[in-house]
């Protein structure tokens, strides 16, 4: 997935420095640290996004940990969710993948936990239906 975000610059700096041969000095450089820099990106960003991304389900709460750099720690009480969405957009889609968003009253906003394979996020979004319809909360 990170490679649809690493290989439109270095195809376009690419067409740009074979198309229009003064800018060969400005563009064939910048395809080239544009190759390096999307490869160290589509090699390390997997990696670490499987790192620091986590959540899981309880009983009670869904504890979310989000953050590349600056990592923020939810726990959002099931009593508090007011809806639970999924959401496939096209690349998504491609990969298979889905994400889910947990919106609740909290001015911090929704949870949102990205990148779950289409099945195991089909059943997560019926467990926590089922878990906030249980809890019964003011969901305020």
């Amino acid at each position: 997935m990170g490679s649809l975000w690493a290989l439109p610059p270095v195809v376009v700096f690419g067409v740009l420095a074979l198309t229009i041969p003064p800018t060969r000095f400005l563009f064939g450089p910048s395809a080239v640290v544009s190759a390096v820099v999307g490869l160290a990106y589509v090699v390390v960003m997997p990696r670490w996004r499987y790192r620091v991304h986590r959540w899981e389900v309880t009983e009670d709460v869904v504890y979310a940990r989000s953050g590349w750099l600056w990592q923020k720690w939810r726990v959002t009480p099931l009593a508090r969710v007011q809806t639970v969405d999924s959401l496939r957009g096209p690349v998504q889609q491609a990969f298979g993948l889905t994400g889910v968003t947990l919106t609740t009253a909290s001015t911090a906003g929704a949870v949102t936990i990205k990148g779950l394979d289409r099945a195991v996020a089909e059943r997560l979004v019926d467990e926590l239906a089922q878990a906030v319809r249980r809890h019964g909360g003011d969901a305020t």
